[in-house]
């Protein structure tokens, strides 16, 4: 894949009753890569509490979110809509290479949306089949472990 052949890159996920995305942009990924150096897959984590806490805290300290082209974070109740902003992003940006993460269980049915906004510069991949430790499977623990604070932080109110 490589992290010179998109424009932008998107990242879908779900954690039980949330949904979001990320959308990052080519030239961003040299500030994000430092800033999510510590980052693993939350299912992997022993101490999920105090791993959370401290990704919280590094999260806000290296302004991540300022390094992202957009961000967006939701309850399942609302995946149309983070679905519509995807395809509206698509459909801005035309002339764009794009490359889309997406969950393994939500591939197909967004396959078809994709391909009728604009198929050919668009490529999709299941997150499964990202190559582990690529760049492309790091930036993707971006939106999971966001997901993971959210759902934690949900829980805590």
């Amino acid at each position: 894949m490589g992290a010179k052949q998109f424009d932008y890159y998107i990242f879908i996920d779900y954690s039980e009753e949330f949904i979001g995305y990320i959308i990052i942009e080519r030239g961003k990924i040299q500030e994000i890569m430092p800033k999510i150096s510590k980052l693993r897959h939350y299912k992997e984590v022993n101490d999920k509490n105090t791993y959370l806490k401290a990704l919280k805290k590094s999260i806000n300290k290296n302004c991540l979110h300022n390094s992202l082209y957009s961000c967006k974070i939701k309850k399942m109740i609302s995946t149309l809509e983070i679905y519509a902003d995807i395809a509206d992003f698509i459909f801005s940006n035309k002339n764009s290479k794009i490359f889309i993460s997406l969950d393994d269980n939500q591939v197909s049915n967004f396959e078809r949306m994709v391909r009728d906004i604009d198929g050919e510069k668009v490529r999709i991949i299941r997150e499964g089949k990202l190559k582990r430790g690529s760049v492309e499977q790091r930036l993707s623990l971006i939106i999971d472990n966001l997901l993971n604070i959210e759902r934690k932080d949900e829980v805590r109110k």
